[in-house]
């Protein structure tokens, strides 16, 4: 059986993003002048093979999350098993 499920990674509030703060300005130059703020995110669609129980596969992203996907730090994330 196979489970995928996707993890959102998003700077956490306070930490500046400067590829939002980027676009922002460029769609401003491009004329879109009502753009107030531009967030960056990262999405992961994961597919897990052999995982049942959910709770079994969102410990195991988790433990993804932590040693590769996301900084800690700077760094909130969210999983959703999709299907």
């Amino acid at each position: 059986m196979t489970v995928e499920v996707e993890v959102t990674i998003k700077l956490k509030r306070g930490v500046t993003d400067p590829e939002g703060e980027n676009t922002k300005k460029a769609l401003n130059l491009l004329g879109f002048n009502n753009v107030h703020s531009v967030k960056s995110m990262k999405t992961f669609r994961i597919a897990i093979e052999g995982k049942e129980e959910r709770d079994a596969v969102k410990y195991e992203v988790e433990e993804m999350c932590k040693k590769l996907l996301a900084n800690p730090v700077i760094h909130d994330y969210k999983i959703s098993v999709v299907k």
